[in-house]
């Protein structure tokens, strides 16, 4: 890949790994209006990385305290509003490491295609929007509870399916089951960090495991990119996301699902 294509693709996945309008809806339109390839593996891991670093680090003052809650939970049986509020965003993540692991070769041979992509892009689109329209804005990321985390879990596990976003789903099923719009993005937001740290690990192994080229010139340059434009993502989603609502992301997801379903379609 060229600078300028490492540049734009880093970007374009830190901004739509946090944005609910779904990463892989937009990775695959430099392909269909440029022509370029497929980025390969160790592209991926790159910028997933980059994403990861810009949650931990966003977060690193709630992290540091979930984790020292956590630990105390399990050895001094000391239990708190943070302690559990790590257990529930493990136990979030049980889904979709299940379903992950069980229907990952289905998926990528029946719904990587373009068609599925689009029309998820616009189904869960539309999902976005009645969770939003539903929302009673009641709950705090603390109030969950483990049967509404397990629930989001479950949602998270339903965006194996190219096209539908993790955030998005994950944020939609939050404000379906009464939390605040900042308080939905805050919880999808740390659920995402054993998530892509899990799919991170994954992708390394197939790269050791594969005869794939590495160009580290590449993988750097994404990695800061994609770091740079996931943290300013989360950073103005969670400033603006209780005055513009979900709305503004729905019409975009319609109008890029147009748009898709135009290029494979027409």
């Amino acid at each position: 890949m060229d600078t300028l294509q490492v540049i734009l693709l880093a970007i374009i996945q830190g901004l739509t790994e946090f944005l609910p309008i779904s990463s892989s809806a937009h990775l695959i339109l430099p392909s269909q209006i440029l022509g370029w390839e497929d980025q390969g593996l160790s592209f991926d891991v790159a910028v997933h990385l980059g994403s990861l670093l810009a949650v931990i680090i966003y977060f690193r003052k709630e992290i540091g305290v979930m984790i020292s809650a956590w630990v105390n939970s399990i050895f001094k049986g000391q239990h708190n509003d943070d302690s559990k509020l790590a257990w529930w965003i493990l136990l979030a993540t049980i889904p979709a490491v299940v379903f992950g692991f069980a229907f990952k070769g289905m998926i990528e041979t029946y719904l990587r295609g373009p068609g599925v992509i689009a029309i998820s892009t616009v189904v869960f689109g539309l999902l976005l929007w009645v969770g939003d329209k539903m929302s009673r804005n009641e709950l705090t990321e603390y109030q969950t509870g483990w049967r509404k985390a397990l629930m989001i879990g479950f949602a998270q596990a339903i965006a194996l399916i190219p096209g539908t976003s993790r955030s998005g789903i994950t944020i939609t099923a939050a404000l379906m089951l009464g939390l605040t719009k900042e308080a939905a993005a805050r919880f999808s937001f740390l659920m995402s960090i054993p998530v892509i740290s899990g799919a991170a690990l994954l992708m390394s192994k197939d790269i050791i495991s594969g005869q794939e080229a590495v160009d580290y010139h590449a993988m750097g340059l994404g990695v800061v990119m994609s770091f740079i434009a996931a943290y300013t993502c989360i950073f103005l989603f969670l400033k603006l996301i209780s005055r513009i609502g979900m709305t503004p992301f729905v019409l975009y997801r319609l109008t890029l699902g147009a748009v898709l379903c135009g290029f494979i379609f027409l």
